[in-house]
């Protein structure tokens, strides 16, 4: 068992080690091939948890083996453990374990149920931007929008609309309003209306705060003023009504500890 730490002065370099110490006992005693990313990463190129899990376990017999992997040697063996293929790395594939902030997952609503709009905005505010080709071969990648951003355009079929759907790697850098209204403002240079937006799962008080300062009318600072003006701008409430108390990181635990 791992001894209980207490979360008071606990860095991100105190995680990483605490990642990296447990990608290392877990391969010397499973024989799983373990994979390290984020801060904890051994490499620059092993930073995103989706480039390591690239390919997927389907992946992962050619990755280990001398088959063609769409992985290059910097980023296709694991940080600890086996190295090849064998039966026990068929029955157990691989782990990963990382150590990075909060990573916020965000999606944007728009009226456009085929989600071609959708797809044209998530290529264009995601980091990684569009993939630029030439007839002869040669390509070139152009930068997106936002800073630290993953994002895609899907079909929402339940709900006859589509989402841009981003991870936001570091709330801090880009916040959930920034994201939100870069999608609105290049939906409606397309016809397309952004009723409003989706976050899964919880999300920290402060990128909370941050976009209610942005939608609250000037000279608001009190928090749950903030709060609720950044539920109403962002349109929170459209697909399903959000709770504060269950959804902001800080409130669900109080919630949880009966403060």
């Amino acid at each position: 068992m791992c001894p209980f730490i207490p979360l008071d002065g606990v860095t991100m370099t105190d995680c990483a080690k605490l990642a990296t110490s447990l990608a290392e006992r877990v391969a010397k005693s499973c024989s799983v091939p373990t994979f390290l990313y984020g801060q904890a990463a051994s490499t620059s190129a092993k930073t995103l948890l989706s480039t390591i899990r690239k390919g997927q376990y389907e992946g992962l017999e050619d990755r280990l083996s001398d088959g063609t992997s769409i992985h290059e040697d910097d980023t296709r063996y694991p940080d600890f453990g086996p190295r090849r293929w064998n039966e026990v790395v068929a029955k157990s594939g691989a782990i990963t374990f990382g150590a990075r902030g909060i990573l916020v997952a965000y999606n944007v609503n728009l009226s456009d149920p085929n989600a071609d709009v959708a797809r044209k905005v998530g290529s264009l505010v995601r980091s990684t931007g569009r993939l630029i080709k030439k007839e002869d071969g040669r390509k070139m990648r152009v930068p997106g929008m936002l800073t630290l951003v993953q994002g895609m355009g899907v079909p929402l079929e339940t709900h006859q609309m589509s989402q841009v759907s981003m991870n936001l790697r570091d709330v801090s850098q880009c916040p959930m309003h920034v994201a939100f209204e870069a999608c609105k403002s290049i939906a409606q240079d397309h016809g397309v209306e952004v009723p409003g937006s989706e976050l899964v799962g919880l999300v920290p008080l402060s990128a909370m705060l941050e976009s209610g300062r942005w939608y609250a009318e000037e000279g608001v600072t009190e928090e749950r003023a903030l709060v609720e003006a950044a539920i109403e701008g962002l349109g929170l409430h459209q697909l399903e009504k959000f709770h504060p108390e269950k959804r902001i990181i800080e409130y669900a635990l109080k919630e949880a500890l009966g403060q």
